[in-house]
């Protein structure tokens, strides 16, 4: 029986995202972003410019920004497969090698400790009753304006970040690099990041972030049916799998993220919580979310419940990985 080496790479970027968190100083991510900007504000330099041309130079820009690292990560992964990179002591060493840099890329591509502090703040701060804070905390994750939000609303579109973010920030990485390696872990990543910085429905993006929200709704679409999936699975043992599964493929059609609204459906039916169904303001504007889930009004124990649901689907994929590679493997 071989080593189950993707098995082993997840659990280890998860344990290194577990011991250490974000990376507070020179975060891959940070200098993408900010490349991002600079060529976003050299490139799209007029808001009224003609459909076609704003289109075309974001697909050239999403294509010049992303491109090139996943290649060269696939090239240099595979050369150190193959033996053909080193030579000598180290040509000893490349599958490690190759186990520690995979492992490194998932925990840069990973957000879930991350998404566990920001959620648990707005958790806290509930708890305590100190709505200020909450309000506060809240405003960090979403886009929409919160200083006027309540207990229930800031419960409720905390715990929809919590599971919109689900597959954005971990399950998805967790899927991609199964399916495709890291390079395709490195494709995703760059291109969520692009997706949120050049995918708002708005003047300036509108056509020019188009390519940007295309290329991350086709990377995420089949880890957010995968996600659904494991949701639906932890709802068997309250007899919830079709229910999970029947919201998901319904209640997403109304929704305006596709994959975003088959896993909050997903999981806000496994949490036995309705999200959506309220206006928010988002710049400005009043825009009507519809209903996700169901169950009881949003609570602050939905945020907690909500990460609860997250970590038992992690764990899920990793015994599955593991199971399948021992498979493979007989």
């Amino acid at each position: 029986m071989t080593m189950p080496l993707l098995s082993l790479t997840l659990l280890f970027a998860l344990l290194l995202d577990y011991w250490l968190g974000e990376p507070k100083k020179y975060h891959p991510l940070v200098g993408f972003g900010h490349l991002a900007n600079r060529l976003a504000g050299k490139v799209n330099v007029s808001a009224s410019q003609a459909n076609k041309s704003a289109i075309i130079k974001g697909a050239l820009s999403w294509v010049l920004l992303v491109m090139p690292l996943p290649v060269l990560c696939y090239y240099f992964i595979n050369a150190l497969q193959t033996n053909t990179l080193f030579t000598g002591a180290f040509a000893n060493h490349q599958t490690v090698m190759v186990f520690f840099l995979e492992a490194v890329i998932v925990y840069w591509a990973l957000g879930y400790n991350s998404l566990k502090q920001h959620g648990m703040q707005i958790y806290q701060a509930l708890v305590q009753q100190n709505l200020a804070d909450a309000r506060k905390y809240c405003g960090y994750i979403v886009s929409r304006e919160t200083a006027q939000l309540d207990e229930q609303a800031i419960s409720r579109c905390t715990t929809e970040s919590m599971l919109e973010n689900s597959n954005d920030a971990v399950t998805a990485t967790l899927i991609l690099f199964i399916l495709g390696g890291a390079p395709l872990v490195i494709l995703h990543r760059l291109a969520n990041t692009l997706d949120a910085m050049w995918g708002y429905k708005n003047t300036q993006f509108y056509y020019f972030g188009r390519c940007a929200a295309r290329a991350d709704d086709v990377l995420a679409f089949i880890p957010a049916k995968i996600t659904s999936f494991a949701y639906a699975i932890l709802g068997l043992r309250k007899a919830l799998f079709t229910r999970i599964i029947i919201n998901a493929a319904e209640q997403a059609k109304a929704y305006k993220s596709h994959n975003g609204g088959w896993v909050m459906a997903a999981g806000a039916t496994l949490l036995q919580v309705r999200l959506g169904n309220a206006n928010a303001i988002y710049h400005g504007k009043v825009v009507h979310s519809p209903l996700l889930g169901e169950g009881d009004m949003p609570q602050a124990r939905h945020i907690k419940d909500s990460l609860n649901a997250l970590k038992h689907v992690i764990v899920l994929m990793l015994i599955f990985c593991f199971f399948g590679e021992w498979l493979y493997s007989r």
